[in-house]
């Protein structure tokens, strides 16, 4: 075994004696992996699972889902995956052709092409085209997945990358953005001394063309424990401008400076989050507040978006206005500029209203965005990638649980149009959405979304799922796998939003974050007893399902409240909350706490299901999936508490670990529907529901 990163935590309340599956690449790691992946696969993946994978991914793959695109420099782009492009290609056509049923659409760049020539498995992170003439990109490209990535530069007209262009090795960091076509600034954690301790950058970089760009200047960098920096230019204005940023999860500083780095801090709350409109829009400045503040003589109150104009802040005014004033249960979710505008979304409890506000020195006029559903979830974001670029169209994709998404097209001034819309992924007739509320253990209202067959059947087979992190907000969405898998056949879907997310705003994450974390735990339990209470099922017909923070959510299912649910997900988890900072995560520590210090480990230790896990309790069948090539939550929460559930005597606990498809569990539909799949035929086997079809 390695030291170093695998070492012990000072004061480990155990020996840990699966530390060594913490070796990602060890052969006896590996070795126990394929073990476990054989049982699983022997026990689960018959000729159902196989219907079920094979079913799903020709739904993944349909011609005719909807494409998600930008605009730059006029043309719309895409990247898009199905049957006959596994990997992916980047494409591009009109505006006037993107509206047509059959767009003409030009292929850029082949990823199952580059990916054969090149021998490597190369999964598409995405460009930063050069603003303006948009010739040129640099582009994100993954091996198998992971968060870590290498830069190349691709010439767009002749469509290959270029030999002696930008190139940056593969590390964790950000898209880079252009200073002018020759100059980059860029945040990696490629190079001696350029890492945080998570892995992710702690500097910005100035890169110039033919230069090494490990040697390149550093014109901005923070402490190793910062969690994150980021740089942001404004194009078109008299003078370049470019915003740096550091910070984690909840606290980010904000900085104004050039190409040779930042100039002046803004003085605004570390745990606000600040929107500027750039300088071609007219230099205004947004803020959504975390907590109340009092400035310039006028207190606003937490959740409140107040306005000014960037050159009177920074004269030294503080005469901010109110541009959303929240209620209980109203909240400003991610504001954002598009064309001068300021497009707030509004969870007015969880249902979403649309509002466009346009500055002016004498105030701010407003108007709804009118023609959106009023039922169901809705994205709205510009159009154009490059906010200088935008003449303030939109794009919405809307969508229910019961209903493909739609694409429309949002000009100002003029009434939704409808661009795209997708096909029905599975039979959704008998069905129906309702809104219902659990109390959670300290009285909360915990609101939570059911989809299924109408009436209280008693045993319904229940999919539930939730997340309760990060302030992420979990709506309602047209899931296929669920539907197809799941409620296609008879079953109910339970989405819950527990705190910790983002639904009802600062205080609703606050209540779910840090020591707080056990009662978004009691808040899922909560929902699950309440099914039960309302005659909708029992409690061996709840499947419990979750994904990454999710994973945190559902293993302490497993240990805190076993008795609730008839089987367990576990999916890509954080599940060692003593040492998940060793492994890649102290980015989280302003989430769940610092297990370092005793007085967080006290409270993280009554989450942390690897700890909590004991023998001899009722424990349901559990199924953990991890993955090899996830480099954002290591897989070695998942293999240990495999093992040692296991080695207490649990016969019904089964792993299973892909060697690729990094933190979303696939990087093409084949491996996104074999890992649905093989998670459904589980749930389904382990709570005894003999599904038609």
């Amino acid at each position: 075994m390695t030291t170093g990163d695998l070492r012990p935590t000072p004061d480990a309340p155990d020996d840990d004696p699966h530390l060594w599956l913490e070796e990602r690449e060890s052969a006896a790691a590996l070795a126990w992996v394929e073990a476990q992946n054989a049982a699983t696969r022997a026990a689960f993946c018959d000729d159902a699972y196989a219907a079920d994978r094979d079913a799903l991914k020709a739904v993944l793959d349909r011609p005719d889902k909807i494409p998600h695109v930008t605009r730059r420099g006029g043309r719309i782009f895409n990247f898009w995956q199905d049957a006959a492009n596994p990997r992916g290609v980047w494409r591009v056509t009109s505006p006037e052709s993107f509206t047509t049923d059959a767009p003409e659409w030009d292929i850029l760049l082949d990823l199952d092409r580059l990916a054969e020539e090149e021998g490597e498995d190369w999964v598409w992170g995405g460009p930063s085209t050069l603003p303006g003439t948009h010739d040129r990109a640099v582009i994100r490209l993954s091996r198998g997945g992971g968060d870590a990535a290498v830069l190349r530069e691709f010439d767009l007209t002749a469509r290959r990358f270029l030999p002696d262009g930008f190139f940056v090795p593969e590390a964790k960091g950000w898209s880079p953005v252009w200073l002018d076509r020759d100059t980059l600034l860029f945040a990696s954690a490629a190079g001696a001394g350029m890492a945080n301790s998570s892995g992710y950058p702690r500097a910005v970089r100035r890169w110039r063309r033919g230069t090494d760009p490990l040697a390149a200047p550093v014109v901005f960098e923070t402490w190793d424990d910062t969690h994150c920096v980021a740089v942001a230019v404004e194009h078109g204005g008299p003078t370049e401008r470019v915003w740096f940023f550091e910070g984690d999860n909840i606290n980010t500083r904000f900085r104004l400076g050039d190409q040779d780095g930042p100039k002046r801090e803004l003085d605004i709350p570390p745990d606000a989050v600040l929107y500027g409109s750039g300088a071609r829009h007219g230099d205004w400045l947004a803020v959504r507040l975390r907590k109340p503040w009092t400035v310039g003589g006028t207190a606003f109150p937490e959740e409140a978006v107040i306005g000014i104009a960037l050159p009177a802040f920074l004269a030294g005014s503080r005469d901010f206005v109110t541009l959303f004033e929240p209620a209980p249960r109203r909240v400003a979710h991610a504001p954002f500029w598009c064309g001068g505008r300021l497009v707030l979304s509004i969870l007015d409890d969880l249902r979403q209203v649309f509002e466009v506000l346009t500055p002016s020195p004498g105030d701010w006029s407003r108007e709804a965005l009118a023609g959106l559903p009023e039922v169901g979830t809705v994205s709205v974001l510009p159009l154009d990638q490059e906010p200088e670029e935008s003449n303030g169209d939109l794009l919405a994709y809307a969508q229910d649980p019961l209903t493909p998404p739609s694409l429309l097209l949002l000009r100002p001034g003029a009434a939704p149009r409808l661009l795209k819309r997708a096909a029905v992924a599975f039979d959704a007739a008998g069905l129906a959405v309702s809104r219902h509320d659990a109390v959670s253990a300290d009285g909360t209202r915990i609101p939570y979304v059911q989809v299924g067959p109408p009436g209280a059947a008693g045993d319904a087979p229940v999919l539930m799922t939730g997340y309760g992190g990060f302030s992420i907000p979990m709506l309602p969405y047209y899931d296929p796998a669920a539907g197809k898998l799941w409620l296609e056949r008879g079953g109910t879907v339970v989405i819950a939003s527990i705190r910790g997310g983002g639904e009802f705003g600062a205080a609703w994450h606050e209540a779910g974050r840090r020591a707080g974390k056990r009662l978004a735990h009691d808040d899922f339990a909560a929902v699950a007893a309440d099914l039960v209470a309302r005659g909708v099922t029992r409690p061996g017909g709840i499947a419990a399902e979750g994904g990454s923070n999710g994973g945190l959510l559902v293993a302490n299912m497993l240990t805190r409240y076993p008795e609730r649910f008839g089987a367990i997900l576990c999916a890509i988890p954080l599940i060692d909350m003593r040492r998940f900072p060793q492994m890649g995560g102290a980015i989280w520590t302003d989430e769940y706490g610092d297990p370092a210090k005793p007085e967080d480990w006290a409270f993280l230790a009554g989450i942390s299901a690897y700890h909590a896990a004991s023998p001899d309790r009722p424990y349901p069948p559990v199924l953990i999936l991890t993955n090899r090539r996830d480099d954002r939550v290591h897989c070695g929460h998942g293999r240990k508490m495999a093992a040692k559930l296991q080695a207490m005597g649990y016969g019904a606990v089964h792993f299973h670990e892909p060697a690729t498809g990094g933190h979303a569990g696939g990087t093409d539909s084949a491996q996104v529907a074999a890992f649905k799949a093989l998670g459904m035929r589980f749930l389904r086997d382990a709570i005894g529901w003999e599904a038609a079809g």
